[in-house]
């Protein structure tokens, strides 16, 4: 029996297999009026009693990356908590992909308390799909580390190998033919199919015209980009008000993909540049809406030209060097 250095945990190792189950249950007997602590059932020769005492300190640096794995056993052990027992890795997905959205956001904000708190959140989906995986004898969280680690120096000869590359640019491409030949992907058109289709359409379009962009599938000024955009409004333009919705989806999704081009060109990420533009308008929205209070007018009561005079207050309210056009009026 030992306690780990720097850990609020109790290990007690080397226990015969047959004595595991009665072990845990005596100190289960022990510590059932104790609230600071819990025995996780380890399914090895160990067992651990870990510290769950609120009152001490939160900024304690005791846990480690095993305490995270073995509370995450004991949730969904015998007697863990109902919810995370009945979680698959189905079920997760939306809790990781909002963990990954929450990291984001606190990014955006510059808030590094809410980053250092998203970032364990996004950690605890790591370790909780690590589980559930190790459950049915597929992989663990030691594996994970593992493949990741061996990816991280095999991509990246040129600091672990004799490859040269003497900017980002170098080691980006470096990076790029390693993952091509890791994945055994002989074509460009497998590299496209790769793409994860689950990424929002914009960085999925923004990603497959790189890819063609490396092979000279691509324009080449700027110039011509804007020059398809208009080509494919246009050819909205003409269909839009027929009734082949099919194909006015068609014209349409031609139209965005011709815009994230231009994104390409102009070195701007198109998903952020359509998400400053939601943040932008709902601030502005916020300011008629408020105004509209002020005035003793409902906004369901405010026709269209009341509310793009607000809007243009907005505009100089929040960016005095925006153009002079209401949002809702014609250019």
């Amino acid at each position: 029996m030992y306690t780990k250095p720097n850990t609020k945990s109790l290990y007690i190792s080397n226990v015969d297999p047959k004595r595991v189950a009665l072990i845990q249950d005596k100190l289960k007997d022990i510590l059932a009026d104790d609230e600071r602590f819990q025995v996780l059932e380890n399914n090895d020769l160990s067992i651990q009693c870990i510290s769950t005492n609120k009152n001490e300190d939160n900024n304690s640096t005791g846990y480690l990356m095993e305490n995270l794995v073995n509370i995450l056993k004991g949730l969904r052990g015998e007697n863990g908590c109902p919810w995370d027992k009945e979680q698959t890795h189905e079920s997760l997905k939306p809790c990781l992909i909002e963990e990954a959205y929450e990291v984001i956001d606190a990014i955006d904000h510059k808030n590094m308390d809410s980053l250092e708190e998203e970032l364990g959140d996004l950690l605890l989906q790591v370790v909780f799909h690590a589980n559930i995986a190790e459950e049915k004898s597929t992989f663990d969280i030691q594996q994970v580390i593992k493949k990741v680690s061996h990816k991280m120096i095999y991509r990246h000869p040129h600091v672990f190998g004799n490859v040269n590359a003497e900017n980002t640019e170098k080691a980006l491409l470096t990076w790029e033919e390693m993952k091509k030949n890791e994945k055994q992907l002989k074509s460009y058109t497998e590299q496209m199919q790769d793409i994860p289709s689950q990424l929002p359409a914009l960085m999925k379009s923004y990603k497959v015209q790189k890819k063609a962009a490396q092979v000279g599938f691509d324009w080449d000024y700027v110039e011509d980009a804007f020059d398809k955009v208009q080509e494919e409004l246009n050819e909205l333009l003409d269909i839009y008000e027929g009734q082949d919705k099919e194909k006015t989806q068609e014209e349409l999704g031609d139209l965005l993909f011709a815009v994230v081009n231009v994104a390409r060109f102009l070195g701007i990420e198109p998903e952020q540049a359509l998400n400053t533009t939601f943040n932008k308008f709902i601030n502005r929205f916020s300011y008629i809406e408020q105004e509209s209070k002020r005035m003793g007018k409902r906004l369901e009561e405010m026709n269209l030209t009341e509310m793009d005079h607000l809007w243009e207050e907005a505009k100089k309210n929040f960016r005095k060097s925006d153009k002079k056009e209401g949002f809702f009026q014609k250019k």
